[in-house]
């Protein structure tokens, strides 16, 4: 689940400021990431803020460039990463030999990390639980629309250029909500929906009965959860175990009216079997933030069926809200000055079992 994906906070932040030369000076701060999307994690402001407090020694460097700039990396201390982060493999280590940190202003560092890279027991920390929330408000947001059965609505009103006559709906109250996996997205999103009088289920099996209680969830099988849900949210994470999870026996379980909201990963579903559900039950109705492929194929009926809305991967942090994130690594950086331990590290151990 990727609730554990911070560990404890870090004991491995070296003590005290300074950089590694011993003198005192202030520390080499490197810059890897998209330049596009860079000034959105890390806007002017915060440069400013941070070059206060540490040598600035980059500008905003894509992870496939950093071969053009050893002289600079030479010197790194801390590198402030992003989207478009380097491979930590054992060629790049080997160009930073004096590095003591890595802050992560983005989701999962799953991607970047290497063998080599936890060999050398460098804290690496990530701002997942930032990129968390805009994700959750977008579900909530989906899951409260698909209730009402707005974009069926939305697509009747523009055939008729009129009023529709109202339809059942399962609605906000009593609702039924089934929640695949309560890492960090998962958990954010059973908070948010304390506020609707909805009853949520869960299915992950790294949960105790006892946290799900705490959640305010109720654990289910993943076949139940498919059955009597009325909107089905997927927030698992993409790993071997959990390609084509949701296969066409889950798909075909769905009750009539149902809808099915994928923000996470496409290949969590089996697209073909999706593909022709969709197609077969027109009751049923999806909203995909992600696919696989990505984005579908241009001849895919994905884009032609009216009980799908496909979205390009916007439910995640986006321009001003990528600031968010950027702030949580720098706050880490300020805990890495003073020799505290980082709030914010994810250790191997956590990554293995996250979502």
């Amino acid at each position: 689940m990727d609730a554990a994906l911070l560990s404890a906070p870090s004991e491995i932040a070296r003590p005290g400021a300074g950089r590694h030369d011993g003198t005192g000076s202030k520390p080499g701060l490197a810059f890897l990431l998209e330049p596009d999307t860079a000034p959105y994690i890390y806007p002017a402001e915060d440069m400013a803020e941070l070059a206060g407090m540490g040598e600035v020694l980059t500008g905003f460097i894509s992870g496939a460039d950093w071969r053009e700039h050893r002289a600079e990396l030479r010197e790194a201390e801390v590198i402030f990463s992003g989207w478009g982060a380097p491979l930590l493999d054992e060629e790049f280590l080997s160009a930073v030999p004096h590095l003591r940190a890595v802050l992560y202003g983005a989701g999962s560092i799953r991607r970047i990390v290497t063998e080599a890279f936890w060999q050398k027991n460098i804290p690496i920390s990530c701002a997942v639980s930032g990129n968390a929330i805009p994700v959750a408000e977008f579900t909530i947001s989906q899951i409260i629309f698909l209730l009402k059965d707005g974009y069926r609505y939305a697509q009747a009103v523009r055939e008729k250029r009129g009023w529709v006559k109202h339809w059942p709906v399962a609605g906000a109250c009593g609702a039924k909500v089934g929640l695949v996996s309560l890492g960090s997205i998962g958990a954010l999103v059973a908070e948010k929906l304390r506020d609707l009088d909805v009853e949520v289920l869960a299915f992950d099996p790294f949960v105790s009965a006892r946290q799900a209680q705490e959640l305010g969830v109720s654990l289910v099988p993943l076949d139940e959860l498919f059955r009597r849900s009325d909107v089905i949210s997927i927030h698992t994470a993409l790993l071997p175990g959990t390609v084509g999870l949701v296969d066409e026996r889950l798909l075909r379980s769905m009750k009539p009216g149902a809808s099915l909201l994928n923000t996470a990963r496409g290949a969590i579903i089996d697209q073909d079997a999706l593909t022709r559900v969709l197609a077969e039950r027109e009751d049923i109705f999806a909203v995909l933030d992600v696919t696989w492929p990505q984005p579908p194929p241009a001849d895919s009926i994905l884009y032609d069926l009216p009980n799908v809305i496909i979205t390009p991967h916007i439910a995640g942090s986006m321009y001003g809200e990528c600031r968010r994130m950027g702030r949580l690594m720098i706050e880490e950086f300020e805990r890495y000055l003073k020799g505290q331990p980082l709030l914010r590290q994810v250790t191997r151990e956590a990554l293995d079992r996250a979502a």
